[in-house]
């Protein structure tokens, strides 16, 4: 790294968190390190994350969802991380707030698919700059937008999950259940890796929600 204090360009992606934004934004300027935030705004993630990453001024990007929230010592993790030259990115390990067995359940399937090669964007994803200019950031697909980009940033080089943990909502898996959320997440990923388009992935999702 060029810096002794490297700057982190945390990039927000929101549409209609009203509620949220202010609270991860205070959130963010309570850590300790050095930190920009990027909020994107509006439909179309994809689109919205790059313009974002674009005007960003840090050798690190992390991309935090409204909802989530960074270990106090999330800045000292990305910098020891990056440290390694061979370390081109990664995420956070995740657990879903709430002390139910519900939020229990949710924060295994997620430790376990971390440790079989996948993860999403809520896991607070996080890249060096020069890597995600190199992949040609997120492609602008209707759905799996995160987990194409986290292929693909596997497949640029070494990645670390930093142990965190990382805190995220589980208001959305609450709404459909955890049996039909994993259901329909695992079945969008086995149809996209086989090759369905997009467009209709995003149109299924839709139907089952």
């Amino acid at each position: 790294m060029s810096q002794a204090r490297p700057l982190v360009s945390v990039i927000v992606p929101v549409l209609d968190e009203a509620t949220e934004l202010p609270r991860v934004l205070e959130h963010v300027g309570s850590l300790a390190g050095e930190w920009e935030v990027l909020v994107a705004e509006g439909p179309g993630r994809a689109a919205r994350l790059n313009e974002a990453a674009r005007g960003a001024s840090g050798e690190l990007l992390l991309f935090l969802h409204a909802d989530s929230r960074l270990p106090a010592d999330a800045y000292l993790s990305l910098v020891s991380a990056a440290a390694d030259p061979g370390v081109v990115g990664g995420n956070f390990a995740l657990c879903f707030a709430g002390e139910d067995r519900f939020s229990q359940v949710l924060t295994a399937v997620y430790a376990l698919q971390r440790r079989l090669g996948f993860y999403y964007g809520d896991s607070s994803v996080w890249v060096r700059r020069s890597v995600f200019e190199t992949l040609g950031g997120y492609r602008e697909l209707a759905i799996m937008d995160d987990y194409d980009f986290v292929r693909r940033l596997e497949a640029a080089g070494r990645t670390e999950c930093l142990s965190g943990p990382a805190t995220t909502s589980d208001r959305r898996w609450r709404a459909m259940g955890v049996p039909r959320t994993l259901f329909a997440w695992w079945a969008i990923r086995w149809l996209f890796l086989a090759g369905v388009p997009p467009e209709r992935l995003s149109r299924l999702y839709r139907r089952i929600r």
